[in-house]
C-alpha cells in the first residue's frame, strides 16, 4: 500500500511538472506569433532612448515600525488605478539597492563580498507614475537616478511573458530584478550562484517592508519566460532576470 501511494505521488508530481512546462511553452509560442508592434520595434532595436531622471531623496522615517511592517506584510495582487509618486519609487528603489554608506558605497541589502550583482529595472505603464512617462527605466544606485531606456509601454507584453498573470498587467509599475552572476562567481565560483539568489531574496524582502511602510501592495513573481523578459527590457546578454514585482496602491 505504501509503495502504491509513493508511486501515485510520483505520477502526480510528474503530471504537474508536465502541465507547467506545456503552459510555459504555449505562451512562448503565442508571444512569438503575436508580438505587439511596439515590442517588435523594441526587439529590432529601432527605438533608443536615454534620459536621466533624478529621484527625490528617500525618506528615512515613517509612522510604521519595522515590527509592524513585518506583521502586516502580505503578497498583494490587486491594485487601485491611482498612480504611484516619484517619491514612492525613490524609497522603493533605495530599499532594494540604494546606497546607505556614502563612503564605502554599501547598499541597503546585504551582498556576498559586496559584489552587488543585482540590477533593477522598472516597467512603467502609461499614467502609472505621476511624474514619469511610460517606458522602461534602469536604476543607478550610485547617483539615485533613473535612466529611461525605452519610451514604450511594454506592460502588456510583460504580462504575456509572465504567463498571463493579470497582476503584472494591472500594476502601474513592475520592478524587475536582474543579475550579473559573474560579478559574484568570479570571486566565489559556482557557489556564488547561490549567493546571488540569496541577495535577490534580501532585496525583495526590503521591497515588501518598504511597500507596507508606504501603504502600497506588491507581490513577487518567479514564473515567467526568461528570454522574453530579457528581450522586452533590452537587457544585455549577461543580465538575467530573477524577479518580476508588480507594485501598486491598495484598493
Amino acid at each position: 500500500m505504501e509503495n502504491r501511494r509513493t508511486f501515485l505521488k510520483f505520477i502526480l508530481l510528474m503530471t504537474v511538472s508536465w502541465l507547467v512546462s506545456v503552459t510555459l511553452l504555449a505562451f512562448s509560442k503565442l508571444k512569438t506569433v503575436f508580438p505587439s508592434l511596439e515590442a517588435e520595434s523594441r526587439l529590432k532595436g529601432e527605438l533608443t532612448v536615454e534620459e536621466k531622471i533624478s529621484l527625490p531623496e528617500p525618506k528615512l522615517k515613517s509612522d510604521v515600525s519595522v515590527e509592524e511592517a513585518i506583521y502586516r506584510r502580505r503578497s498583494i495582487r490587486r491594485y487601485s488605478e491611482k498612480p504611484l509618486r516619484l517619491q514612492d519609487l525613490s524609497n522603493l528603489l533605495w530599499a532594494a539597492q540604494g546606497i546607505t554608506d556614502p563612503i564605502n558605497k554599501f547598499r541597503a541589502s546585504p551582498s556576498a563580498g559586496a559584489t552587488y550583482p543585482l540590477e533593477i529595472y522598472l516597467v512603467v505603464k502609461r499614467g502609472g507614475v505621476e511624474e514619469l512617462t511610460e517606458g522602461v527605466y534602469h536604476y543607478d544606485p550610485y547617483t539615485h537616478t533613473l535612466e529611461r531606456t525605452s519610451d514604450i509601454d511594454v506592460s502588456e507584453d510583460l504580462y504575456y511573458a509572465a504567463v498571463a498573470q493579470r497582476w503584472v498587467r494591472e500594476a502601474p509599475v513592475n520592478i524587475v530584478i536582474a543579475c550579473v552572476y559573474e560579478r559574484t562567481t568570479l570571486r566565489y565560483g559556482e557557489r556564488g550562484v547561490r549567493y546571488v539568489h540569496m541577495e535577490a531574496g534580501h532585496a525583495a524582502e526590503n521591497l515588501y517592508l518598504q511597500a507596507v511602510s508606504l501603504g502600497l501592495g506588491m507581490v513577487v513573481v518567479g514564473a515567467f519566460l526568461d528570454d522574453d523578459v530579457q528581450k522586452l527590457l533590452g537587457l544585455p546578454e549577461n543580465f538575467k532576470p530573477l524577479y518580476i514585482i508588480p507594485v501598486g496602491r491598495l484598493k
